[in-house]
């Protein structure tokens, strides 16, 4: 699955394996193929994130050194290999609203959330 990273310019790579994993990498054009080891989560899931332009991008997990496409991603493209690799759409970060003024009084929008 591929989603906005939290901090901004980045994106989030992560992949729940199917069958209980030892190793996941992920590898793509913005990486030259080089595959990155991505970090085992409490829940299973292996997540990296990486700080990618905007742009559309060519990738693939390796679990335990088999190159797979991403299970949550549906968009696909050939490759010279004979076979996919998954694809995915950066998209530039939303603009922030222009600040006001910093003597303003502030509003209900400047509340934390409470949990």
């Amino acid at each position: 699955m591929v989603s906005t990273g939290s901090k901004r310019g980045t994106t989030r790579f992560s992949i729940e394996p199917r069958e209980t994993a030892k190793e996941v990498w992920l590898a793509g054009d913005f990486t030259n193929w080089q595959p990155r080891r991505m970090r085992r989560q409490s829940s299973g899931a292996f997540v990296l994130t990486l700080p990618l332009p905007p742009g559309v991008y060519e990738y693939k997990f390796v679990v335990d050194g088999q190159w797979i496409t991403d299970p949550d991603n549906g968009s696909c493209a050939g490759n010279p290999y004979g076979t996919s690799n998954s694809v995915a759409s950066v998209e530039p970060p939303l603009e922030r609203p222009a600040g006001r003024h910093r003597d303003a009084a502030p509003s209900a929008a400047d509340a934390l959330p409470v949990h």
